[in-house]
């Protein structure tokens, strides 16, 4: 009998240790698998993330080209024209060209050169970004004035902290694409961006317009305001917009934490 019984409790202690043997083995696969997916996913977000950041490099560079090209054509082209249509005008009347004439030939030569100083500043623009983010977002808003005839106004309340500067990148082209959508539908006459540097880490902006506004609610997948979220969302920032016939207000909420923990 204590035989059977040693048998029986060498098999009961073979059997448990078996299943637990078993049950280490689906655990250690089952967390393996985990730490897998987890690095898998991880890698892919970094990929999506340097995509977007490649992907907004390449469409700064490309509106920059446009924004070059159309105020050649629509200000510097049109301003030189009409010097030139002047300068023909003395030659062929023939007669003794006034101070004056002399003084209004000089200042649209001015004005033309004010328009090409204003261009190299959008050229040197993605330059200046990789080390003073305000100040390419105040010469935007400089240009804009100058160019468009817009009352811009821009004001910072705090210490503006440094932050990732690829996440700098993402949030200029976030704001830089809200721009041009209100230069492009809202018809306003007035941007105003203000920047508030919170006590509880958090930077908030709010890009403002008086415009005709829109239907936030009709976004369709692919616009512009998708891209917006969805880079907003890629850097841990949120955006709320809001919308009716007296305006178009747009409040990015950016944690600092978020930038410390890259």
């Amino acid at each position: 009998m204590e035989r059977k019984e040693i048998q029986l409790l060498v098999i009961s202690l073979s059997i448990v240790l078996f299943t637990l043997l078993i049950l280490i083995l689906v655990l250690f696969f089952y967390f393996h698998k985990k730490k897998t997916n987890f690095l898998i996913e991880k890698m892919e977000s970094d990929l999506h993330f340097q995509s977007e950041l490649v992907k907004s490099r390449i469409e700064m560079k490309d509106q920059t080209l446009s924004e070059i090209s159309r105020e050649l054509h629509d200000n510097i082209g049109q301003i030189l024209s009409v010097g030139i249509m002047q300068i023909n005008l003395y030659m062929q009347n023939q007669k003794e060209v006034s101070r004056d004439d002399l003084n209004d030939l000089k200042g649209m030569l001015s004005k033309s050169l004010d328009e090409i100083r204003t261009l190299s500043r959008i050229i040197n623009r993605d330059n200046l970004l990789e080390s003073n983010f305000l100040e390419a977002i105040q010469l935007d808003l400089e240009r804009i004035r100058k160019l468009k005839k817009i009352d811009c106004t821009f004001s910072l309340k705090g210490d503006f902290p440094e932050i990732n500067v690829e996440h700098e990148l993402i949030i200029y082209r976030i704001f830089q694409e809200a721009i041009l959508n209100i230069l492009k539908h809202s018809h306003s006459e007035v941007i105003d961006f203000q920047i508030d540097c919170l006590d509880n880490d958090t930077i908030q902006m709010k890009l403002t317009d008086h415009g005709i506004g829109f239907n936030a609610k009709k976004k369709s997948s692919g616009s512009g305001l998708n891209n917006i979220i969805v880079r907003a969302k890629l850097i841990g920032a949120t955006v709320l917009i809001e919308s009716d016939n007296s305006g178009t207000k747009l409040l990015f909420t950016y944690p600092k934490r978020i930038s410390n923990e890259n």
